[in-house]
């Protein structure tokens, strides 16, 4: 197994964001950015695995917690505070941060090419990145982003719940990992409402420069798999759909994870898609 370290670097907001470096034991081939989904974070169910993959398969793997996700290393408590404040702005400049230390070397991988991969809201906040800041230096080195098991829309409240979401100024969302009772805070809808352009997905993902792969179970009850044909049709020529049987929002993985335990299909399905998606992308 190739070696890991872990780092902390600033985010958004100032707030720190804690990542771990799966690195390789030859040649990089690339690099991969690993963006976990809402309650998630770098250390739950599948996103360890996936990293060890594409460290096998000479791909440096960055799998980080965002600055407001409330989670340090390994599988704690959330700090709700931070949890509170979160918002996709808010993701999209912590992304930009990884990307910007890889680039002055206080990360690994600077030079080489770059995927963006994102599970769930990380497959949202990964297109939103890389369709309003497509000609940022920063993107420079971006060859693909994948968004797996993504929602296809920023907010699928409905008026009425944002309307009472605004009245509130939150909404509960329990954690039924710890038991804790998080909330998101208003701010997080205002900010789509003061900029809703920079939050559509379809359009953003259309403004996105590099192929994008999507990729999602066919037993996903959390986020139906539709999501991932609007997705699809938003990139539109430069997409690479892929539906996996029976796979759910997790491809089928416990949280957290056994290393020794055999994958399931799902997950070994998913990661065989994803390894074959860098290793076209970077060529």
């Amino acid at each position: 197994m190739a070696a890991t370290c872990d780092w902390t670097i600033s985010g958004s907001n100032q707030k720190p964001i804690v990542g771990t470096t799966h690195l390789v034991d030859s040649d990089a081939r690339g690099v991969v950015l690993i963006a976990h989904g809402f309650k998630g974070y770098k250390d739950y169910g599948f996103i360890p695995r996936l990293a060890e993959r594409l460290a096998a398969e000479r791909f440096i793997a960055h799998r980080f917690n965002f600055s407001h996700s409330g989670m340090t290393h390994g599988h704690g408590q959330f700090d709700a505070d931070l949890f509170r404040q979160d918002t996709w702005n808010r993701q999209v400049d912590d992304v930009l941060a990884v990307l910007a230390a890889i680039a002055e070397g206080t990360l690994e991988g600077g030079g080489q090419p770059q995927i963006i991969f994102g599970h769930s809201r990380g497959g949202v906040t990964a297109i939103l990145a890389a369709g309003r800041w497509a000609d940022d230096p920063r993107m420079s080195q971006l060859r693909g982003v994948i968004a797996a098991a993504s929602p296809a829309h920023a907010c699928s409240l409905t008026i009425e719940q944002r309307d009472a979401f605004m009245r509130d100024g939150y909404i509960d969302s329990p954690s039924s990992r710890t038991g804790q009772s998080l909330r998101v805070d208003a701010g997080w809808l205002r900010e789509q409402q003061a900029d809703p352009e920079g939050h559509d997905l379809a359009t953003q993902a259309g403004r996105v420069r590099v192929p994008v792969g999507v990729i999602h179970g066919l037993a996903d009850s959390t986020v139906h798999s539709d999501d991932a044909i609007f997705i699809a049709e938003a990139v539109g020529e430069r997409v690479a759909m892929r539906l996996i049987h029976d796979g759910d929002h997790v491809f089928n993985t416990p949280n957290p994870s056994d290393a020794d335990a055999m994958a399931s299909q799902p997950r070994q399905d998913m990661e065989q898609i994803v390894v074959d998606l860098c290793s076209r992308w970077v060529k």
